[in-house]
């Protein structure tokens, strides 16, 4: 199997096929590749290679152990961002109608009454306190 590396064009060669990694948004991606770019990679590789002289099975055999442990730390940490994201909202909610002491964008303290809950922003849930909208759930410093 030859395998030219990742030239200018992002672009992985093996013998017989190419594979480009598809063209996602670098905020929505940590990694060019993907799983399913690993797994045609190593399908590739194994279509491809001299049964006179095969890799070594042992290398395989770490290469996929990797790449299981890998998919389980993915599956954790996303596990573990839907858990976060679902504590958060329970605690917005539960501040509903309740009287906050928080801090607020110009780093004054200032206290109100929980009105409304906003669940659209990216970082989080944001809660409107008297007339102010916006403010994170971690500008909160007391609730009664």
């Amino acid at each position: 199997m030859s395998t030219t590396g990742i030239n200018g064009s992002s672009t992985l060669s093996t013998s017989g096929s190419t594979l480009t990694p598809s063209t996602q948004n670098s905020a929505d991606s940590t990694s060019g590749l993907g799983e399913n770019d690993f797994l045609q990679l190593m399908m590739d590789q194994l279509q491809n290679q001299n049964p006179l002289s095969p890799d070594d099975p042992t290398q395989y055999l770490s290469e996929l152990a990797q790449f299981s442990s890998l998919e389980t730390e993915t599956n954790i940490a996303s596990n573990t961002s839907t858990a976060n994201n679902q504590g958060s909202a329970a605690t917005a909610l539960a501040l509903l109608g309740h009287t906050v002491d928080y801090t607020d964008s110009n780093g004054q303290s200032a206290s109100g009454t929980v009105s409304k809950i906003d669940f659209t922003s990216t970082t989080g849930p944001t809660l409107t306190i008297g007339s102010e909208t916006g403010i994170a759930l971690s500008s909160v410093t007391d609730a009664s």
